[in-house]
This record gives structure tokens, C-alpha cells and sequence, in this order.
């Protein structure tokens, strides 16, 4: 990350109103649980955990439309989010967000987008490392859970409650975004991914090449033109005998030495702007391996190395 960037705020984000099974408004408990907070001042950075941004319990609430289920829910919850994100970049704070589904990604997005965009018009890219490609909308969903349409909204697609706050859209553009670890893409999803022009690189393509390579070539789209990148990690993107606690497991994933190389090899980019890691379901885990794994995760991404 920016050697500049000494002081982390961690902002927990327990919403699970995008999902289709219950459990991830847990996953910022599980984390901290892990010691999260703890494990990364010995990193040396100062933390200042934010605790966690409000969010409305499903069962107190109508889901709405069918298409984009709790869409004014989430839309409230994810500016909320952008908000504190950019406050705490305007402190000079990096953010660190803990989901919750992966519709969280809206809020942590947008509000990095625009805290660059109000110095200069700078940009930032998107490095997506997950098992879906995160990129319905009310059209083409199958289920109308709006965590399967984060990276679409970021990429100027989708419900204008959404694409728009701040009021503005794209907030990545399509070209600056890479999304890693491909493998299940909806039918009518996949003309979203290759239309919009976003990078993407499937498991076929890791397997292939190697994550490395993949890494390096993601890394340059994130970095083209841009101040830096956010990094959003779904914890399915690993393979489900790593990480059985998410909320969408699939099978054949990223490796246990595979996550980690991806997140030293981002470290030592050292352009990372913000990072969030979502879906961790404590619910349908074991012994909270998952969490574990995240923060074993995160801490890589922040520079902890073998030596």
C-alpha cells in the first residue's frame, strides 16, 4: 500500500439484504473475532476500528421489487458507506471494509471514487478477485439479489439509486477494472462482462497461465492513468475446501499460496488505495476457518511476509 498511509480505518459493513442466504451480516464479527485489529498493528500501522455502519434487519423491512431485492434499502446503506470511506480518505486514513455481501462494494467504491474525483478529476481502477463476476442487473438477474450486481453498478450499469450516488457514473471505468477468478457466470450475465469492456480472467485463464502472470497483467489495467486501485475480495473466489464459510461456494477456486501471492504480489505494487473482503459466512463455517484465512489474507495485502 502507500507508504504514506500509516493509519487504517477499519469500517464494518453487516449487511447481508443483497444475499440470498442469511449469515454474512456476521462476517465483520468473524474477522474481528479472528483478531484482526490486533494482528495488523503488529504490522505497524495505528488502527482505528469505526465499528460498524447501521443496516436495516431484513425482517423489519419489504423486499420490493423482485428484480432488485431491498434495492432502497442497500442504496441507503451503500451511501452511508460511501460517505465514511471518504471521510476517513480525506483524513488520510486507508480504508478497510469488512463485509457483508458483496453489494457493499457500491458503497466502499463510490466513496474512494469521489474523493479522488474531487482532487483533480484523478481516477482509480478495480482489482475483483471473485468466483462471479458480480455484473447482473434487474434484466438479466435470475434472482434479483443485488449482491450479484455490485461490479455492473460500479461500472455505470444498473439502478440509478446505485450507479449514481454522488451523482455521477462510472466510477471505475470499465477498462480499469479486473476481475480474477472466474467460474460461474450467468447466461444472460456474460454479454454484461464482455461488453462493458472490463478485464476478466477466468479460472482457465489461471490455470493456464498462472496467477502470477495474471496478477501482473491485472495490476497494469488497475494502474493505467489512475492514483491507484481498490482491491475487493470475496472470499469464494478461494476454493471451498480453504473456505467453506461464504455465501456462495463454488468449486475449483483459487488456492491457499494462490490467495496469498495474489495479495503480496498486490502489496508490492504498492498502489492499493482501499481494500474490503466480503462474504464470509460464520453460519455454514468451521471453527471460523474462513475468517482466519481472510485475515491471514489481509495481512499479506498489508505487507506481512514469509521473511
Amino acid at each position: 500500500m502507500p507508504t504514506h498511509r500509516t493509519h487504517i480505518a477499519v469500517i464494518g459493513a453487516p449487511m447481508d439484504l443483497g444475499a440470498g442466504r442469511r449469515g454474512v451480516d456476521m462476517g465483520p464479527s468473524a474477522l474481528r473475532v479472528a483478531n484482526l485489529d490486533e494482528k495488523i498493528s503488529t504490522l505497524g500501522y495505528d488502527i482505528h476500528d469505526l465499528g460498524n455502519i447501521n443496516v436495516v434487519q431484513a425482517e423489519s423491512v419489504q423486499p420490493g421489487p423482485s428484480a432488485a431485492r431491498y434495492l432502497n434499502e442497500i442504496a441507503a446503506t451503500c451511501t452511508n458507506l460511501a460517505d465514511m470511506v471518504a471521510k476517513v480518505c480525506g483524513e488520510g486514513c486507508f480504508p478497510l471494509v469488512l463485509g457483508g455481501d458483496h453489494s457493499i462494494a457500491i458503497g466502499t467504491v463510490s466513496g474512494l471514487s469521489n474523493h479522488y474525483r474531487q482532487q483533480g478529476g484523478k481516477k482509480v481502477g478495480l482489482i475483483w478477485i471473485d468466483a462471479h463476476a458480480d455484473m447482473n442487473t434487474p434484466e438479466t438477474s435470475p434472482s434479483g439479489n443485488i449482491h450479484g450486481m455490485p461490479l455492473a453498478c460500479i461500472a455505470g450499469r444498473g439502478p440509478e439509486e446505485l450507479t449514481h450516488i454522488y451523482g455521477y457514473a462510472p466510477k471505475v471505468d470499465p477498462e480499469n477494472i479486473a476481475i480474477i477468478g472466474l467460474r460461474s457466470v450467468d447466461t444472460l450475465e456474460k454479454t454484461n462482462v464482455t461488453k462493458t469492456g472490463v478485464h476478466a480472467y477466468t479460472m482457465r485463464d489461471v490455470d493456464e497461465r498462472g496467477l502470477r502472470a495474471i496478477m501482473q497483467e491485472a495490476l497494469e489495467v488497475a494502474n493505467d492513468g489512475t492514483e491507484g486501485f481498490h482491491l475487493s475480495f470475496d472470499m469464494d473466489s478461494v476454493d471451498p475446501h480453504e473456505a467453506p464459510g461464504v455465501g456462495t461456494p463454488v468449486k475449483g477456486g483459487i488456492t491457499y499460496r494462490e490467495a496469498h501471492l495474489a495479495m503480496e504480489t498486490i502489496c508490492d505494487c504498492d498502489r492499493m488505495l482501499g481494500l474490503e473482503v466480503v462474504e464470509v459466512n460464520p453460519v455454514i463455517d468451521e471453527a471460523n476457518r474462513t475468517a482466519i484465512l481472510a485475515v491471514e489474507l489481509v495481512m499479506s495485502a498489508l505487507g506481512k511476509r514469509i521473511l
